[in-house]
C-alpha cells in the first residue's frame, strides 16, 4: 500500500533546497516516500519510445551514478524514465519520480510497480499537483522544469527533435545546470551542436558530475539570426517558416526566410518539432 503524502511549501526547512533555483515559480511539493538532500544529483531523461539499447544505456548511467551515492531524478515515464528509475533502484541508491498528475494517480499505470519499488526502497514520488490531477499536456512542461531543478545534471539520453526532454534541457539552461547528451538521436545530437556534453559511458558521466563539460562551439547568429530567435522568444511558442514570414519586425522573404531557417537548425540555434514549427534551442 502506497505511504501517505505530505506536503511542502517553500518556506518550510526541508523544501528542497535546488527547487528554490525556480524563486517565485518554486511550487509546493507534495511527496510520497522518501525526499532527502542528497550531495549530487543527476536528471536521465528521455524518449519514452526510446530503443531497447537507450534503455540499456539509461539503466546503465543510472546503477553506476546510483552506487556512487548520485541521486538520480526522472520523470517517471516508459522508455528512457523508467530505465532510469530502475537502474536506479539496481545500484541500492536514491531515486525520485517527478509526477505530471497527483500522488493518487498513477501515470503510466503499468509503472505501478515501479512506483511501489521506489517507496518501498525509499525514494520518493513528487508533484506540484494535488490529488486527483489528471495527466494534461501542460503539466508535463512544469514537471520537467522541477526534474531541471532538482538536478546538478541533466543528461538526455535519447530524444527525438521534438521530444519533451529538450524542455528538461532547456530549463536546465536557464537554471543555470549542466547538459548532457548521449549521442545518437536526433535531438541529443542538436544538443551537443549546441554545446551539451557528450555522455557515452560510466567515465562520461563521472566527469561531467565533477564539473568537465565542453563550452558551445556552435558559431554566432547573424544580425537577421538573432532577430528571427528574438521573434521566436516574444512568441514563448514554436512557429511555423509561415508565421514567421508574416512578422513585420523580421521582413524576410520567403526565399531569405527558408535559408535563415536551415542555417540557424544546422549550427543548432533552433529545432524543428512535428508540424513545421521551429522553437528555439538551448
Amino acid at each position: 500500500m502506497p505511504g501517505p503524502a505530505t506536503h511542502l511549501d517553500p518556506q518550510d526547512a526541508a523544501f528542497p533546497r535546488r527547487l528554490r533555483a525556480l524563486g517565485a515559480r518554486s511550487p509546493g511539493l507534495h511527496v510520497r516516500g522518501t525526499m532527502v538532500e542528497p550531495t549530487r544529483a543527476v536528471a536521465i531523461v528521455g524518449s519514452r519510445a526510446a530503443t531497447v539499447e537507450a534503455c540499456r544505456a539509461a539503466h546503465a548511467l543510472a546503477t553506476h551514478a546510483a552506487e556512487r551515492g548520485v541521486q538520480v531524478v526522472s520523470g517517471g515515464a516508459l522508455g528512457v524514465d523508467g530505465a532510469a528509475h530502475r537502474g536506479a533502484l539496481a545500484g541500492g541508491g536514491h531515486t525520485v519520480v517527478v509526477l505530471a498528475t497527483g500522488l493518487d494517480i498513477i501515470y503510466p499505470d503499468r509503472h505501478r510497480g515501479l512506483f511501489a519499488a521506489i517507496e518501498a526502497a525509499g525514494g520518493a514520488l513528487v508533484t506540484a499537483y494535488p490529488a486527483g490531477t489528471p495527466p494534461r499536456p501542460g503539466h508535463f512542461v512544469r514537471r520537467n522544469e522541477i526534474i531541471a531543478a532538482l538536478a546538478d545534471v541533466v543528461v538526455v539520453v535519447s530524444a527525438s527533435a521534438g521530444s519533451g526532454a529538450l524542455y528538461t534541457a532547456r530549463a536546465a539552461v536557464r537554471l543555470g545546470r549542466t547538459v548532457a547528451a548521449t549521442p545518437g538521436t536526433p535531438g541529443a545530437q542538436l544538443l551537443l551542436a549546441a554545446g551539451a556534453s557528450a555522455v557515452a559511458s560510466a567515465d562520461d558521466l563521472d566527469a561531467v558530475l565533477a564539473g568537465h563539460h565542453r563550452a558551445p562551439t556552435r558559431p554566432a547568429p547573424s544580425d537577421t539570426g538573432r532577430r528571427l530567435l528574438a521573434a521566436l522568444a516574444r512568441a514563448g511558442r514554436p512557429l511555423t517558416a509561415d508565421q514567421l514570414a508574416d512578422d513585420a519586425e523580421l521582413g524576410l522573404g520567403v526565399g531569405a526566410l527558408a535559408a535563415l531557417l536551415c542555417e540557424l537548425e544546422t549550427d543548432g540555434w533552433i529545432i524543428p518539432i512535428p508540424g513545421g514549427a521551429y522553437l528555439g534551442a538551448l
